[in-house]
């Protein structure tokens, strides 16, 4: 059953048909700047975006003060030895809770962190530690977005499909697993689309298929990703711009 929160649940609802917005940059990158986050939001509000997705407690707190948009946030924390980095543990998403984050997303997969738990375990501890919070589960197939749901998951998204050891030679979203959930799933839970959408037409198509809202990143906010995906096809696709992507900073 969908939360019984009725704050939580008229949030949630805000977000249905609509875009959300992956806020984010690293200070690796080409485009950082102090308040490039900000001006993604702002631009993301007004083109009519719902929602922003951010990361790290810096990031959502310059984005609150300006933009007055749910945030869905997360913090990607890398370590050598792990693929889990969203949010990894309750001290993260204690502190992007603090700093105004409105949903929690966090890795909701079977891979092992860089603590030695497993990924999908830290759920429930949130849902207890901070039980006001609504939770969105990044997954990267069907059974942990099934297992998620049974831990108290509010929202699920296959936003790890692609960056697992068993999906990461993914590029492009799978339909029809993602019809699967939301046909499952959708009277449970919020079933968000996540992952490899770079046109509006595939939202489009995963709203047709039954997504409540739809967050795109890359597509929108980061102009060295879209130019490396063109100069990847353009030179026979001898360097993937995947790995650029997936790459921990």
């Amino acid at each position: 059953m969908k939360t019984s929160n009725q704050k939580n649940r008229a949030l949630l609802e805000s977000l249905k048909g609509g875009l959300v917005v992956s806020c984010q940059t690293q200070k690796d990158e080409p485009i950082y700047t102090d308040d490039m986050v900000v001006k993604m939001a702002e631009s993301a509000k007004w083109a009519g975006a719902v929602g922003i997705r951010a990361n790290s407690p810096e990031q959502i707190r310059l984005i609150k003060e300006k933009v007055d948009l749910p945030i869905i946030g997360l913090w990607k924390i890398w370590h050598d030895d792990t693929d889990v980095f969203i949010t990894p543990t309750l001290q993260a998403c204690k502190d992007i809770w603090e700093a105004g984050a409105d949903i929690i997303a966090l890795d909701c997969t079977g891979q092992t962190t860089h603590e030695g738990t497993i990924a999908w375990d830290l759920l429930p501890i949130v849902k207890r530690e901070i039980p006001d919070a609504p939770i969105f589960a990044d997954v990267s197939n069907y059974e942990e977005a099934r297992r998620a749901i049974d831990n108290g998951a509010d929202i699920v998204a296959p936003t790890l499909y692609g960056y697992t050891e068993e999906t990461k030679h993914i590029e492009e979203p799978d339909f029809r697993e993602f019809a699967r959930m939301c046909r499952d799933f959708k009277d449970e839970a919020y079933v968000m689309m996540e992952g490899h959408i770079y046109t509006p037409e595939d939202a489009m198509k995963v709203l047709y298929l039954g997504a409540h809202s739809v967050v795109v990143g890359s597509a929108i906010t980061r102009p060295h990703y879209i130019a490396k995906r063109f100069v990847d096809l353009l030179g026979g696709y001898q360097d993937n711009w995947r790995d650029a992507e997936r790459s921990k900073h």
